[in-house]
C-alpha cells in the first residue's frame, strides 16, 4: 500500500513538472537570479567596468524574451535589477530607472519580433531597434522633462558594450535552443 502512494506522489509530482506553466514560472525565476549572479560574476572577474562592457544582465532577459515571452522578460528584467541594486549596489540607484526602461524594452520588443521572425534576426533587430527607442527616451527625458541622465549616453553606451553585443549575438540564440530541447519547450 505505501509504495502504491508513493508511486502515486511521484506521478502526481511528475505531472506538476512536466506541465508548461510550471516550466515557465521556474525558469523565470531562474533567469532572474542569474540576472544577479551573472553581473556580479563579470564585476569580481573584469571589474567595475565589466557590467557596461559585456552586458551579462542583458543576456538573461534576452533568453528569458525568447524562450519564455514578455512577461517573463520584464519580470525577469525588473527583478534582477531590484535584487542587483539590493544586495550589491549595482547598478547604482541613479541608473536603476534608466536600465530598466532599456531591459524592459529588449525584452518586448525580442518577444514580439520573435512571435513573427526567427530567433536570431529579431535578435539583431531587437539590439538595434531597442536602443533607437532606448536613446528616444532618454532623450525625452533630459531635453522635455529636465530629468538629469546621470552621464548615460547610448552612443557610449553602445560604443563601451560592443563585446556584450557581440556575446548576445553568439551565445543567447544557442543558449535559447539548449534551454528549449532540454525544458521541452516549443523552439521558435
Amino acid at each position: 500500500m505505501e509504495k502504491v502512494e508513493n508511486i502515486k506522489k511521484t506521478n502526481r509530482l511528475s505531472e506538476v513538472l512536466l506541465n508548461k506553466k510550471v516550466k515557465y514560472a521556474v525558469g523565470t525565476v531562474l533567469l532572474s537570479g542569474l540576472g544577479v549572479a551573472i553581473p556580479r560574476i563579470f564585476h569580481i572577474l573584469g571589474g567595475a567596468g565589466a557590467g557596461a562592457t559585456f552586458l551579462p544582465m542583458h543576456i538573461c532577459v534576452l533568453i528569458a524574451a525568447l524562450t519564455f515571452g514578455t512577461i517573463s522578460s520584464t519580470v525577469v528584467a525588473g527583478s534582477s535589477i531590484l535584487f542587483s541594486f539590493l544586495l550589491t549596489g549595482m547598478p547604482s540607484f541613479a541608473r536603476l530607472p534608466y536600465m530598466l526602461i532599456e531591459l524592459v524594452i529588449y525584452g518586448v520588443l525580442l518577444s514580439v519580433f520573435n512571435k513573427k521572425i526567427n530567433s536570431y534576426i529579431s535578435l539583431v533587430i531587437t539590439l538595434v531597434l531597442g536602443r533607437i527607442l532606448y536613446a528616444g527616451i532618454l532623450f525625452s527625458v533630459v531635453n522635455i522633462l529636465g530629468l538629469s541622465s546621470y552621464g548615460i549616453s547610448v552612443m557610449e553606451s553602445v560604443k563601451m558594450g560592443i563585446p556584450g553585443i557581440i556575446l548576445q549575438l553568439l551565445f543567447v540564440p544557442i543558449l535559447v535552443k539548449i534551454i528549449n530541447k532540454g525544458m521541452n519547450l516549443k523552439n521558435d
